[in-house]
């Protein structure tokens, strides 16, 4: 049976599972996706054309449940699955390929941020590359890398342990990179809030709801992130989450 890969939102561990499944000869689909718009009905049209394939989809969400109409299994390790390894080691299993210390890096990283890294006794150097081309796949420009600069030096707030940012970028890991290490750390804008760190535990447990309807995210372990999707919330509700840590 032939089987088909569907790409989701780039960072570093997506562009790696590409050219993972490119060495392999596999069949594969990239549209150019963000984290936020990454759903399998994107590639609807491919489907169609090939109900008898066996589809697997990278990090895609479901909202239409399409995926009920195929032989469909979707790859992931955030929410529901953060208990899974890096989805760069599930494909690497899946097509027989074992992981180098490049992709064991990436996957780190993808999964548990620098702490993740270190852990594995990554040098200083090769997290800053890791980071650095990551930054680069999620589409972070030059522009962005200013803004996050201007963002640390003229919005930034610390109440107890938690530091609050206000983004000038959509791109907040240029601003999270900058202020490693952190115990907690909550960067916000106008349309979406993510929180890093220590605390993450506690807001999961209040946010199932959001979880299953797809507002709100998580990953990378007890202290990883936990975010609102892009327009999830209006910009006042937005507000009133950070004042709870600003008290």
């Amino acid at each position: 049976m032939k089987k088909i890969f569907f790409l989701g939102g780039h960072d570093l561990e997506m562009v790696e599972i590409k050219k993972l499944l490119l060495r392999h000869g596999c069949e594969v689909y990239d549209a150019n996706l963000r984290w936020d718009n990454a759903v399998l009905e994107v590639y609807s049209d491919v489907l169609e054309q090939n109900p008898d394939a066996e589809f697997v989809g990278i990090e895609l969400r479901d909202p239409q449940n399409l995926s009920a109409k195929y032989n469909y299994t979707n790859i992931d390790h955030h929410n529901e699955n953060s208990a899974f390894p890096a989805s760069i080691l599930q494909v690497a299993s899946l097509v027989g390929e074992s992981p180098d210390r490049r992709m064991e890096l990436v996957a780190a990283n993808d999964s548990g941020y620098i702490p993740a890294m270190k852990a594995m006794g990554a040098s200083d150097a090769e997290i800053a590359l890791i980071r650095q081309e990551d930054r680069f796949a999620q589409g972070v420009t030059a522009e962005d890398e200013f803004l996050a600069e201007q963002s640390v030096k003229n919005h930034i707030c610390q109440v107890g342990n938690t530091v609050t940012v206000r983004a000038l970028t959509p791109c907040f890991s240029a601003i999270s990179d900058r202020l490693y290490p952190y115990r907690s750390l909550l960067i916000y804008s106008t349309e979406a809030w993510v929180f890093y760190g220590e605390g993450k535990s506690d807001i999961l447990a209040r946010s199932h709801r959001e979880i299953d309807n797809g507002l709100i995210y998580h990953g990378g372990g007890a202290n990883g992130y936990i975010g609102a999707a892009k327009g999830a919330f209006s910009y006042q509700k937005i507000l009133e989450f950070v004042s709870s840590f600003n008290q």
